[in-house]
């Protein structure tokens, strides 16, 4: 009942975390939803008992998306065009208050509970990440290795994209160049 309870709890906000990466158009409301949709999936693998791949799950996926969220504020004025709305306060007091609720079940249910039961045994003398290891190294050695070239190409194109795109290289310019483009960028007065 708990777990069939979680699933259609997380399924609902990862859902509705990925919805609002897809639709909206400020880059920061996507990365932080792409985040959290990120931890919400790594409730999938808790509930299931693969608590290995729940912690790598939040580890590289959501540090990946918190260094693209560290990208995207140094490289765009992200800001710019964020106006907050609050037309209504008592929405985010009580969606706060939901909220909290839900953290202290989820932290406290496993507490009150007796009737929690693992769906398979555990194998003596083997622990979940040997099991992984296991199973991904000899199974799925190939695909694995795939998915490491794939992002290794992904990152070098993504370099090479991000260099064609700057005009002048700033080790190969001296310190007046590099000064005059300084006041060349700074706002003029009474603009946004």
């Amino acid at each position: 009942m708990f777990e069939a309870i979680a699933f259609y709890l997380f399924a609902a906000l990862t859902i509705v975390m990925f919805t609002i990466t897809v639709m909206t158009s400020q880059a920061l409301y996507a990365i932080t939803a792409m985040a959290a949709g990120m931890i919400f999936i790594s409730a999938f693998f808790f509930i299931l008992g693969a608590d290995f791949l729940g912690a790598i799950q939040i580890i590289v996926y959501t540090g990946a998306v918190m260094a693209l969220y560290a990208f995207g504020m140094m490289f765009f004025d992200t800001t710019r065009n964020v106006v907050e709305k609050r037309t209504n306060p008592q929405i985010v007091f009580v969606l706060g208050v939901l909220a909290a609720v839900m953290v202290v079940a989820i932290f406290v249910a496993p507490i009150v509970s007796n009737n929690i039961q693992a769906l398979y045994p555990i194998q003596e003398g083997i622990g979940n990440s040997q099991a992984v290891g296991m199973v991904l190294f000899t199974k799925y050695l190939v695909p694995f290795e795939l998915a490491a070239v794939m992002l290794l190409v992904a990152m070098i194109g993504g370099i090479v994209l991000a260099g064609k795109k700057m005009d002048r290289s700033l080790t190969l310019m001296a310190e007046e160049e590099i000064g005059l483009m300084d006041e060349s960028y700074e706002p003029k007065a009474g603009g946004h």
